[in-house]
């Protein structure tokens, strides 16, 4: 499984170097450019992508501002040749920043950052009216199960994730993020941060910018914000 790249940009040589290194990327898949941000949000509303590379300057809409803008957000690597950028980029959860012009190398860095495409055993959503529902992740060159309601938190680690659970030590598993989310959508998680999902029942204390769960304070993400505030009250 690839993951699928949508490039934004408003330079017709920037967005060509892009769709090159994509090309050259055996796990990438481009399946769209364009040169400004209601293009991108056309196609983002008809096509699963996983990952953007998006232009911050360009006209009528900064990057940072339509980002902003998305609900459910894939996960973004910003490309600019500004460098005062960087900093509103990272606080807004983006994988990486990318000055220009972009050199191959600084791209495969910037990819490998990005979530890799494993996925658990289960290849459909988990329900949480189910209380014995579970999933098999394949750890240790076995498949181990764990039940959904034993699980605190999951913490993204690039291309692995860790499990917290109330029944023993994490688990580190090869999983991205992303996919795991998916699996977890019609049950009792939610995505708060770029590299953190809760179980909303073993949410302790709340406020603005951290949860607590099992005396753990995680971040809000910029973007999550605004879900996490509805999925609480």
């Amino acid at each position: 499984m690839k993951l699928r790249c949508l490039l934004v940009d408003d330079e017709p040589p920037a967005l060509e170097v892009l769709a090159a290194y994509v090309r050259e990327v055996a796990h990438l898949e481009l399946v769209a450019t364009c040169d400004n941000a209601l293009q991108a949000f056309g196609i983002l509303q008809q096509q699963s992508i996983d990952l953007m590379f998006l232009d911050i300057k360009m006209p009528k809409i900064l990057g940072t501002d339509f980002l902003r803008s998305l609900r459910h957000p894939p996960q973004v690597i910003f490309t600019t040749a500004y460098r005062e950028y960087a900093y509103e980029g990272f606080e807004l959860d983006a994988v990486d920043y990318l000055l220009k012009p972009v050199s191959l190398e600084r791209f495969l860095k910037a990819v490998a950052k990005a979530s890799s495409t494993d996925a658990p055993a289960s290849a459909e959503p988990v329900h949480a009216a189910n209380p014995e529902a579970f999933l098999y992740f394949r750890i240790d060159r076995k498949m181990v199960k764990v039940v959904l309601r034993d699980i605190l938190y999951v913490e993204g680690l690039k291309d692995y994730v860790r499990i917290h659970t109330a029944a023993g030590p994490p688990l580190v598993v090869k999983q991205t993020i992303n996919g795991l989310e998916e699996k977890l959508s019609e049950s009792n998680f939610l995505r708060i941060h770029r590299s953190f999902i809760v179980a909303l029942d073993k949410i302790r204390t709340y406020n603005a910018r951290h949860v607590e769960v099992a005396h753990q304070e995680l971040p809000i993400g910029r973007l999550f914000r605004p879900r996490v505030e509805e999925a609480l009250g």
